[in-house]
């Protein structure tokens, strides 16, 4: 995180790593093949922190419509600003960073978010199944505001009108037909 705070993500090496460890090169790149993945590594660390600021946000949120449009709006007008969580698309990898986004590990974070939540899911009539299939469309739906955001942005109360409007709808239980 030095390294890069220092020299930005485009210029750091997993040399300068090594430098700033003092450590060899080859210790460096037994842990970290390459900067994807030490950059992975480093997001993995900032991901706790984001996680835990967002659940504090969110902690009086308890009807599951109203907490799914606050945690996607605050996700899309924060994510941009977290210097260590977007440092693939601040490098110019923002294929990697996509995949990143939608793999099993940043499911098992949004899920930790969803358990972490005061919002009773099951109660709500959503089952397992279905909570797993918001976070699926709430992971890739930030994901497509992150990677292409709409010109001019929305934020704000712009932004909760518009996922209350076509997100929200999204979370109410589906009817069992008899």
């Amino acid at each position: 995180m030095r390294c890069i705070d220092r020299a930005g993500p485009t210029q750091t090496t997993l040399s300068d790593v090594a430098a700033e460890l003092s450590v060899t090169r080859q210790t460096v790149y037994r842990y970290f093949p390459g900067t994807d993945e030490l950059f992975g590594a480093v997001g993995e660390v900032a991901v706790e922190a984001f996680v835990d600021d967002l659940t504090a946000h969110l902690r009086w949120k308890t009807e599951p419509a109203e907490w799914v449009v606050e945690a996607l709006a605050s996700a899309i007008e924060r994510l941009p600003n977290e210097r260590y969580l977007t440092l693939l698309l601040a490098a110019g990898w923002s294929e990697t960073f996509a995949r990143g986004m939608t793999s099993e590990a940043a499911m098992r974070i949004a899920r930790t978010l969803l358990d972490r939540s005061r919002v009773d899911w099951r109660g709500a009539g959503l089952s397992s199944t279905d909570v797993d299939g918001l976070i699926e469309v709430m992971v890739r739906f930030l994901q497509s505001m992150i990677l292409d955001p709409p010109d001019p942005p929305r934020v704000g109360t712009e932004l909760r009108h518009f996922l209350r409007r076509w997100i929200a709808p999204s979370v109410l239980p589906v009817p069992v037909a008899p």
